[in-house]
C-alpha cells in the first residue's frame, strides 16, 4: 500500500514550525419582499466601491507594500501620478542605473510589473468531456493542475509538458459528484471527496497514467465516519483541504460539522459540531495548521483554534455579515485576513481581529422562501448589507447560484494578492481589485456556471471549469494558438442538488 510509504515520508518531514445547467427562472412572484427592509434596515447602498472603507485598513497598507514600486522609483513618477504604474520601461531602467541599490527587483518591484498583465486572452482548450466539471485547481508550486467532473473522473495535468495528461482517475464510489480534490504540498498524492463519510486517496506520483480505482490502482479509503456511532453513509463531504505538513486533512460536511483526519493514525483526530447546517467550506488559516476557518448554510464563519478548543466546541471567534449561506472560503496565508463567497451574490473581506466570541443572535431572518439552486436572488435583497456586518469590504457584480462557487486571492508571487477572482453563475470569471472593489476583468466563454477557477501561482496563466464540460486556460500574452470557440449549448437531464 503506497499510504504506509507516505506516512513514512511525512513522519520526516517533520510537523510546520509554528444538474443540467438551468436557465434563470424568474422568483417567484407571489413572495412580499416588503418586510426584508424593515428587518436588515435602510442600507441598500453599493458595496462594490471598498476604496474609502479600506483607506484605515492594513489590509491596504499590506496590498500597498507587497505592490508598490521600491521608492527610489519615486524620481520617475510625476509628483502628480504617485498613485499610476511605474512603465516597465523606466522600471528596467531603473534596474540598470541600480536605483535600488540591489541590482535587482524587489518582489514589490515583480508585483507592480507583473499585477498590469492579467490572464484574459483565450482561452484555450485543455479538456472537455460530457459531464459537469466542478473542480480546477493548480497545484502549490504550479506544476500540475487537477480538474474533477461529474462522471466520476479526475485528471491531472503536467503543466510543464504543456497541460498532457498525468493521472487520468477512474474515481471510486462516488455519490453525485466530485465535491472537492486536494494534492498534498509534496504532491505524493492526492484525495477526493463526494457525498460520502469516505474520502479516497491516490498515489499520483506512479508511473501509472490510467487509474482505475481498485482495478489497476488502489484507491485507499478514509472514514471520517470512523467512531462516530451511525454515521455510515449518514453524510457527505463538500470541502477537503491538506495541512501543510501534509500529515492532515481537514473536511467540512453536510452533518453541520468539521472533522480532521490524521494519516498517521488512520483516523479522525477531531469533531466540531461547528454550525447549524451544511459546512460548504473549511481551510487552514496559515501554515502553522492551528487556525481553520468554515462557512456555512447559516450564513455565518467561524474562526477555530485547535490549540485552546474545548470539549463544547466553542468557536475562538465568529463573523457575521453575510445575508445567505457561505459557498467557500480562502485564506490569505497570513493567519489574519480571508474572503468568502456568500449565496447573497457578495465575495466579504473580513479581518478576523473583528470577529465576536459568541453570537447572542443573528438580528436577520429570512422572511420569504428562496433556493439558490433553481431561483434567482430575491431583486430587493441584492445591495441590502447585515446591521451587523462585521466584514472589511463586500464585493459585488458576480452571480451565486446553482452551485456552490468559489472564489480565491491572486497569487502573492506575481500580483501581491491585489486582486480576488471568483467563478460566476453567468459563465464568467470575475477579476476585482482587492483596494477598490472596481472590476478589472470578466472572462466571458463559458455556457454555463463557471464553479471553479485557478490562477497560476507564477505564471500569467489561469484556469476555469464549468457545467459545460469545458476547462479552459486564459493567458498572458497567449500562446499564438487560435482561441476556442464557445461550446454548443448542450441538453442535459435535470437535477437538483
Amino acid at each position: 500500500m503506497f499510504l504506509s510509504g507516505f506516512r513514512r515520508t511525512i513522519a520526516e518531514m517533520g510537523y510546520s514550525m509554528s444538474r443540467l445547467d438551468l436557465e434563470s427562472e424568474p422568483s417567484d412572484s407571489s413572495v412580499d419582499y416588503g418586510a426584508i427592509h424593515e428587518l436588515v434596515g435602510d442600507n441598500s447602498k453599493r458595496s462594490t466601491d471598498v476604496k474609502n472603507i479600506l483607506l484605515d485598513q492594513d489590509i491596504a497598507q499590506l496590498t500597498k507594500l507587497t505592490t508598490a514600486p521600491d521608492h527610489h522609483f519615486s524620481p520617475l513618477i510625476p509628483a502628480t501620478k504617485q498613485d499610476l504604474h511605474v512603465s516597465p520601461v523606466k522600471m528596467l531602467a531603473g534596474r540598470e542605473a541600480n536605483l535600488s541599490g540591489k541590482g535587482r527587483f524587489s518582489s514589490a518591484d515583480r508585483c507592480h510589473m507583473l499585477s498590469r498583465y492579467l490572464p484574459v486572452k483565450g482561452p484555450w482548450l485543455v479538456d472537455q468531456m460530457i459531464s459537469r466539471a466542478y473542480i480546477s485547481q493548480f497545484s502549490y508550486d504550479g506544476s500540475l493542475l487537477v480538474a474533477g467532473f461529474q462522471g466520476s473522473h479526475i485528471k491531472v495535468y503536467n503543466v510543464d509538458k504543456g497541460l498532457k495528461i498525468q493521472k487520468d482517475i477512474l474515481a471510486k464510489n462516488m455519490r453525485w459528484t466530485v465535491t472537492d480534490t486536494c494534492l498534498s504540498p509534496n504532491q505524493r498524492c492526492l484525495v477526493y471527496a463526494s457525498m460520502s463519510p469516505v474520502v479516497q486517496i491516490v498515489d499520483v506520483g506512479s508511473s501509472t497514467t490510467e487509474s482505475h480505482a481498485n482495478v489497476n490502482e488502489i484507491h485507499e479509503g478514509l472514514d471520517f465516519s470512523e467512531g462516530d456511532s451511525g454515521a455510515r453513509y449518514s453524510f457527505g463531504i463538500f470541502s477537503i483541504k491538506f495541512s501543510n505538513d501534509s500529515r492532515e486533512i481537514v473536511a467540512g460536511t453536510s452533518n453541520d460539522s468539521i472533522y480532521v483526519y490524521d494519516l498517521e493514525a488512520l483516523k479522525p483526530s477531531l469533531k466540531i459540531r461547528a454550525h447549524t447546517s451544511d459546512v460548504n467550506t473549511v481551510c487552514f488559516a496559515d501554515e502553522s495548521s492551528h487556525l481553520i476557518y468554515s462557512g456555512s448554510d447559516d450564513d455565518l464563519c467561524k474562526v477555530w483554534d485547535r490549540r485552546c478548543l474545548t470539549s463544547a466546541g466553542k468557536p475562538a471567534g465568529i463573523l457575521l455579515g453575510h445575508l445567505e449561506g457561505v459557498t467557500f472560503i480562502d485564506s490569505r496565508g497570513d493567519g489574519r485576513y480571508f474572503i468568502s463567497n456568500g449565496k447573497d451574490q457578495s465575495i466579504k473581506l473580513w479581518d478576523i481581529r473583528k470577529m465576536a466570541s459568541s453570537l447572542k443572535s443573528n438580528l436577520v431572518y429570512r422572511n420569504y422562501e428562496w433556493d439558490y439552486r433553481w431561483m434567482d436572488y430575491p431583486p430587493p435583497t441584492s445591495n441590502l448589507i447585515h446591521p451587523g456586518d462585521q466584514s472589511v469590504a463586500t464585493y459585488r457584480g458576480h452571480s451565486v447560484l446553482r452551485t456552490l462557487i468559489r472564489c480565491y486571492f491572486s497569487p502573492s508571487y506575481s500580483t501581491g494578492q491585489k486582486y480576488i477572482y471568483t467563478g460566476s453563475h453567468d459563465s464568467s470569471v470575475y477579476v476585482y481589485d482587492v483596494l477598490t472593489g472596481e472590476k478589472v476583468a470578466v472572462l466571458k466563454h463559458h455556457n454555463s456556471p463557471v464553479r471553479d477557477c485557478s490562477w497560476h501561482p507564477y505564471y500569467p496563466m489561469l484556469v476555469s471549469s464549468s457545467w459545460d464540460g469545458d476547462v479552459v486556460k486564459w493567458e498572458f500574452p497567449g500562446n499564438g494558438q487560435s482561441p476556442v470557440p464557445a461550446t454548443p449549448k448542450r441538453i442535459r437531464r435535470r437535477h437538483f442538488f
